[in-house]
């Protein structure tokens, strides 16, 4: 494993994870992450986080809920049989389509150019809300890697997530965007803790100012809090490992995206653990559609 995915180990914490899990005392710590368009390296980030918080010694499973469109499985080079839409349909359960990725993460397909994904029912959305439920027995981070845009199937799951982390770049597309999908979010049922992370930022205070645009605009319009999640530096071996198929913290351990990403890694790690009697992800999805 990459040297940086060692850094400032929290194997404490996993250790405590997993001792209230056995003791029946904490769920899984459900975290969604999405954006308000295409392009701005959604997907790529999930994968990339995922592994460098398994590199801290919890157990992390990454599940591709981008649907209709994933491609998660094409970052990682992964070959898979099944995927999320045989669940849906119910040929397969969760633990059969779940596969061991690279970082030791354990990884759920989603399913690219089927109609049947793209456009979920609600009941398909509760079945696939009920199915990620069965996650809570031997998992410590469940990462959501939603998809782009305002629709139910990425606002239902995104909104009823531990965290959400709005992904964007400084473009003013892009942000304008990403406020949309925090409006849409805060409509329905407001995510308890929404965080927007800048990619591709040409620096720490270009990274600052586009967060500072959002946060304060969502502050003034919707009354909604909209946490710093980080930001990742413009580098080229993000693009050099994309084309590889091989994510970037683990082709170029050193370099400043990797380097960007263990420190999300490393906050995100640090959080509160879930308390025993704070709602789980599949009451609060269940709860949308009261």
């Amino acid at each position: 494993m990459a040297t940086i995915l060692a850094q400032n180990p929290v194997a404490d914490q996993a250790t405590r994870l997993r001792e209230l899990a056995a003791a029946g005392r904490v769920r899984a710590y459900t975290v969604a992450v999405t954006s308000g368009k295409g392009g701005v390296g959604k997907t790529n980030i999930a994968v990339n986080l995922a592994i460098c918080l398994a590199g801290r010694g919890l157990r992390v499973t990454l599940v591709d809920l981008d649907m209709g469109l994933a491609n998660a499985d094409v970052l990682m080079k992964l070959q898979t049989r099944y995927n999320m839409s045989h669940v849906i349909s119910g040929v397969r359960t969760l633990a059969e389509i779940t596969t061991l990725c690279p970082g030791g993460v354990r990884f759920v397909p989603g399913g690219s150019g089927l109609d049947q994904l793209a456009n979920l029912s609600e009941f398909d959305r509760n079945r696939v809300s009920a199915a990620l439920h069965t996650l809570d027995r031997n998992t410590d981070v469940v990462l959501l890697d939603c998809g782009a845009g305002i629709s139910k199937n990425v606002t239902t799951f995104a909104a009823a997530a531990d965290r959400t982390i709005v992904v964007t770049t400084p473009e003013p597309t892009a942000i304008t965007d990403a406020y949309a999908t925090i409006k849409t979010m805060h409509r329905g049922l407001a995510p308890t803790d929404v965080r927007l992370l800048v990619n591709q930022a040409a620096s720490r205070a270009e990274a600052r100012r586009t967060y500072a645009r959002v946060s304060q605009v969502a502050d003034r319009f919707l009354k909604q809090r909209v946490a710093d999640a980080g930001y990742l530096l413009q580098d080229m071996h993000v693009q050099l490992a994309v084309r590889c198929r091989c994510p970037f913290v683990i082709r170029y351990p050193h370099c400043a995206a990797s380097a960007c990403m263990s420190a999300v890694a490393e906050e995100l790690a640090r959080s509160r653990f879930p308390q025993q009697d704070s709602a789980g992800f599949f009451k609060r999805v269940l709860g949308l559609f009261v």
